[in-house]
């Protein structure tokens, strides 16, 4: 990884200099952190407020590695995607992170999890899905706004009970990531290009795919277990895209590897997802109110106080479930799942 790559990814004549190359980068989420990265390790001269600005992004990310690791020794909950990502980047060179990615082994670790973010931060917004339906994995990102709010992204923390969630059609939920972990970093690589528009993988996935190219894979071994995760066309066509801007090293391997695996992968898809078949049920929580944190409580609860009407009470908050992140709930809707909450109040 170098800066003559970054100048191709963000497609910039390098004749045009830093300057030009940071004013691409700006227009992408988060790049213009690990570009100012880069430019630093050149030795390109920089003022203070870009000094100050790389400063905060590096702290974000060492933020995020300690959340990581005392959530991993206090609840057992583990960082997947970015963070690890980032370890094969080479030294000096910052892998943005927007979002610190956590996978619970279970419901109870999730929500002890959760409650220690709340204590411990001022989480301002929490969001809740329940994915699929019996058995359902939870989904909880919480946010918390920066030292510096109007300049840097807010605090963002994703956990889930579920390591990948699929499409919601072909490809269904995986709770465990059970390989290597170069491995579990290149099968998340291939789920973030689940289900997404129908465009390249950008830039930020080739330079993870660069870092990957360094490690040792067993090609045979590692397409077997991206063809077991159903993610073998991902996979291939993002290693397709990466080949045009870097050596895959032992990836070209992998990458021959899934080949007999693309067709078989197609056909089932297409037979478990036919035209006009139902997506699997995720539902997402609309905020009714948040509550004082139930310590005692190991899971959330699940009520259904009325035909339609669907209530999620979490150690932390209490939701009505809806379709869709967007759905707005009738005014009649939301009384009476506010009514069924004062309802159950008075029961407890």
């Amino acid at each position: 990884m170098n800066t003559p790559l970054l100048y191709r990814l963000l497609d910039t004549d390098p004749a045009a200099g830093p300057a030009e190359l940071l004013h691409r980068a700006r227009a992408g989420r988060h790049l213009p952190h690990l570009v100012l990265s880069a430019l630093e390790r050149d030795g390109v001269r920089m003022g203070e407020p870009a000094r100050a600005e790389l400063g905060r992004a590096r702290d974000r990310v060492a933020r995020y590695a300690r959340l990581a690791a005392d959530l991993a020794c206090s609840t057992g909950v583990r960082a997947i995607g970015g963070l690890p990502l980032a370890r094969y980047y080479p030294a000096g060179l910052l892998r943005p992170l927007e979002t610190l990615d956590l996978v619970a082994p279970d419901e109870a670790a999730l929500w002890q999890a959760v409650i220690r973010l709340v204590t411990d931060h001022p989480v301002e917004h929490i969001d809740v899905s329940l994915l699929g339906e019996r058995p359902h994995h939870t989904a909880v990102t919480l946010h918390w706004p920066a030292e510096d709010p109007l300049v840097d992204p807010w605090y963002r923390v994703h956990l889930s009970t579920a390591a990948l969630p699929g499409d919601g059609r072909g490809v269904p939920v995986r709770p465990y990531l059970v390989a290597d972990d170069h491995v579990e970093c290149l099968i998340a690589l291939a789920e973030s290009c689940l289900g997404g528009p129908d465009l390249p993988p950008g830039p930020l996935a080739v330079l993870d795919v660069a870092g990957l190219a360094g490690r040792p894979f067993e090609a045979a071994e590692a397409a077997a277990v991206l063809a077991a995760y159903r993610l073998a066309p991902e996979a291939s066509a993002l290693l397709d895209h990466a080949a045009e801007y870097v050596p895959l090293g032992p990836l070209a391997a992998v990458r021959t590897a899934l080949g007999p695996h693309l067709a078989a992968e197609h056909r089932r898809r297409g037979g478990e997802a036919p035209p006009g078949a139902r997506r699997a049920g995720t539902r997402h929580g609309a905020l009714l109110r948040r509550t004082v944190i139930r310590h005692t409580w190991g899971e959330a609860r699940l009520l259904t106080p009325g035909p339609g009407t669907s209530l999620l009470l979490t150690p932390v908050a209490d939701y009505l479930l809806t379709p869709a992140r967007e759905a707005v709930t009738e005014p009649a809707t939301r009384t009476a799942a506010l009514d069924a909450l004062h309802s159950w109040d008075t029961l407890c």
